[in-house]
């Protein structure tokens, strides 16, 4: 009787579970800058840091603040501006070479509380030579904030605090928030629906053994 009770309680007791942890499944993000090179007319993830990478004369590169879980996934910028489209009217310079930026502050949902995502802009940086990207931002978009790792935390003061925290992803879909409280857990119907067939489970095997006697 009480392997065939285990039998009926087993799948009712996972259900109780999996109904109690449901609200609490968040997926996980990032609120970080993502720095990407303009292929063509095609964003791709940057494989360099800024403060690394020393793009040539010419060259398109973008941020785009967001919350995202890894590379794979991470926002591009909304717009890909050609190179004459944002340098075409910085003259050349000798001892120089001109940098296309493309500064994307985001989405509001993407911002931290309280924060208001700037409008998206661009900008031509230039700058000596031997400058990496981290230089050329610094030309056209301070302030800039670095952590104490060199990661960019911020451009043109945006955001004004937090540097790559964890938070829910807004992108992802997300379960219904748990409850918290007296009425946290699962519902009263839920557990007297579960406890009600576990009571029609037990008196059928006590009518059968009954039979048998």
């Amino acid at each position: 009787m009480r392997t065939r009770l285990a039998a009926f309680a087993a799948p009712l007791l996972a259900l109780v579970v999996l109904a109690t942890g449901a609200g609490q499944a968040q997926a996980a993000g990032y609120r970080y800058w993502a720095f990407w090179d303009l292929a063509g007319d095609a964003w791709t993830y940057a494989t360099q840091g800024p403060a690394s990478a020393h793009p040539g004369d010419g060259s398109v590169q973008g941020f785009r603040f967001a919350v995202s879980a890894d590379s794979k996934d991470a926002s591009q910028p909304r717009t890909a501006p050609s190179f004459e489209a944002v340098c075409g009217t910085t003259p050349t310079k000798d001892g120089t070479k001109r940098v296309a930026l493309v500064i994307d502050f985001g989405t509001p949902e993407d911002a931290a509380p309280g924060e208001t995502p700037p409008a998206a802009r661009s900008a031509c940086a230039q700058v000596p030579p031997d400058a990496t990207t981290a230089d050329a931002l610094a030309a056209v978009a301070k302030p800039l904030r670095y952590n104490s790792a060199a990661l960019l935390c911020a451009i043109g003061g945006y955001p004004r605090t937090g540097c790559g925290e964890q938070v829910a992803d807004p992108s992802a879909p997300q379960a219904e928030p748990a409850k918290s409280g007296p009425d946290s857990g699962p519902s009263v119907g839920l557990l007297a629906g579960v406890a009600a067939v576990l009571a029609l489970g037990a008196a059928a095997i006590w009518q059968a053994r009954r039979r048998r006697n």
